[in-house]
């Protein structure tokens, strides 16, 4: 007899539970050994879940909808199918997700493939993101097929290798529009910091007067993260920036695709490499330093809740790469298809209200780092110039939030003060 249970991944260093979001298989249906069988949603994303095993899917204790604690068992997989009903005889009717018990090793987890979303309406979209195999994913990528216009054929419309082949052959499917994707709303400017125009409101859902809605899993995320940071001693140090040479340096290159979010990102990278402490980050045995620079740019995600896609190494990466490296992580977040990694490795964070023409405000600092850097609209102020004489200058104001058991005061003073020479002296620099 084996009989293997499926147990609630761990996604995320963070996730406590996660939500079914699917069941790619049903009970009774053959599991290949790293096939998926159901797809999780996690703190941030939704993930496909492979099978340790080859077998049968005997009985779902978890059903779609509902969600686990991390360690839970949520299914039975087993090697033959005169198996199944002993396995369903086995499971308890009773079993819920609040009742099911950890396991500290589990027998037949699973393992976490690409990013997903599955409809159970048999439509291979859910909310705007695509329900794609990691196998056609892979292949689609490498045929340069646009995935939006295929029909999947898989369990609950999802698509297969065999339709990413299909649609490259002599037979053509039927191309299916996907729905409409609200935008999210990013945090960090992608105009000119100097653009005071009015900019839209991130997107709030609509709620019934009087009703109590439930927190999504982002939403709870976050909440977490915020009550683990009002643990750490923090203070905030603002300073005021000229960017006029940032501004007339981002007219120049715009076209070629660069953002003000990565000349911000590079900016920022760039003077951390004369201060790693701000790059840094505490922890019981001391200052952790970084190896690396990696710029965290927090955005508001329509559904609610925060996420911050990160620029890898971003002091080190040109700053034409650094935008297109930007656009693509804007659109994996809109698609819900972050990697752990793409948002979870930042070691100092920017938080941009400026777009929205916020004169000043000070960002939570985020667990596990030292710094996050508040960004305000730049306006058009009234200043003397070195001459003596009244002119009219471009500046914004920014409010840095620190650790202060490893960061104080003249430390980020002087960051602060390399940062706005930076900008103010050198802007030409951040292409190099």
């Amino acid at each position: 007899m084996s009989i293997h249970e499926v147990f609630m991944p761990a996604l995320s260093s963070t996730m406590t539970e996660g939500k079914i979001v699917s069941w790619v298989k049903s009970p009774g249906d053959k599991v290949e050994k790293g096939e998926t069988v159901v797809v999780v949603e996690s703190d941030k994303a939704d993930m496909d879940v492979e099978s340790f095993y080859e077998g049968f899917l005997a009985h779902i204790i978890v059903p779609a909808g509902e969600s686990a604690p991390v360690g839970a068992a949520i299914a039975y997989v087993v090697e033959t199918e005169a198996e199944i009903e002993t396995a369903k005889s086995q499971a308890n009717p009773g079993s819920t997700a609040a009742s099911a018990t950890p396991a500290s090793v589990p027998v037949a987890a699973a393992t976490v493939a690409t990013p997903a979303a599955v409809s159970q309406n048999g439509s291979n979209h859910r909310e705007g993101r695509l329900v794609v195999s990691p196998r056609a994913r892979k292949l689609a990528k490498e045929l340069k097929v646009d995935l939006n216009t295929l029909q999947g054929s898989g369990p609950y419309g999802r698509i297969v290798a065999e339709d990413v082949e299909t649609s490259v052959g002599k037979v053509k499917q039927t191309p299916t529009p996907a729905p409409a994707i609200t935008p999210v709303t990013p945090i960090a400017p992608v105009t000119s910091v100097a653009d005071t125009k009015p900019s839209p409101a991130p997107v709030v859902n609509s709620a019934v007067p009087g009703q109590t809605v439930p927190l999504t899993t982002l939403q709870n995320a976050v909440v977490r993260n915020m009550m683990t940071s009002l643990s750490v001693p923090t203070f905030h140090v603002g300073y005021t920036i000229t960017t006029d040479g940032l501004d007339k340096l981002y007219k120049q290159i715009k076209s070629k695709g660069v953002t003000m979010t990565a000349l911000l990102a590079k900016a920022v990278a760039v003077t951390l490499q004369k201060h790693p402490l701000l790059n840094a980050s505490y922890s019981d045995q001391g200052i952790v330093y970084h190896s690396h620079i990696n710029i965290a740019v927090a955005v508001a995600m329509d559904d609610g809740g925060l996420i911050t896609p990160v620029l890898q190494k971003a002091d080190a990466v040109d700053i034409y790469s650094l935008s297109r490296n930007w656009k693509t992580l804007v659109d994996k977040a809109r698609a819900k298809q972050l990697q752990p990694e793409e948002y979870n490795s930042g070691t100092f964070t920017l938080s941009n209200l400026g777009m929205f023409g916020v004169d000043t405000f000070d960002a939570i600092l985020p667990p596990g780092q030292g710094s996050i850097l508040a960004i305000a609209a730049s306006r058009p102020q009234v200043v003397a110039t070195a001459d003596g004489l009244l002119g009219v200058r471009q500046q914004m104001k920014v409010n840095i939030t620190c650790d202060h058991r490893i960061i104080y005061g003249a430390n980020a003073a002087a960051f602060l003060k390399d940062l706005a020479n930076l900008i103010e002296t050198d802007p030409q620099s951040l292409t190099l």
